[in-house]
């Protein structure tokens, strides 16, 4: 299994209304590489399988994505996400870290 499906399967993990950080992907993983979880998010074959939305930047910035911020940020609202000025709104309670 290369990088990015190890990415893709705790990914997998993570619940509609949770968002998890590309730091806490790597560190589940046992490594820093947070650019490389970037870099693998950016390259999901499966979007509706492997919900990378869910992935944010640790400051609680909402990060890139393939389709457009502004998707990224309708996907997450809808699942009961709260975003204001581009940043996750209680970002300690909807976390969701790998431990």
């Amino acid at each position: 299994m290369n990088f990015s499906d190890k990415c893709y399967v705790l990914l997998r993990q993570v619940p509609k209304g949770k968002v998890t950080t590309y730091q806490a992907i790597a560190h589940a993983l046992g490594g820093k590489a947070y650019r490389a979880v970037g870099t693998a998010m950016a390259k999901n074959p499966n979007p509706v399988k492997v919900p990378c939305h869910r992935v944010v930047k640790s400051n609680a910035g909402i990060g890139n994505y393939a389709f457009g911020v502004d998707k990224k940020i309708e996907l997450l609202e809808k699942e009961g996400i709260a975003v204001k000025n581009g940043k996750i709104v209680n970002f300690a309670d909807v976390f969701y870290d790998f431990l």
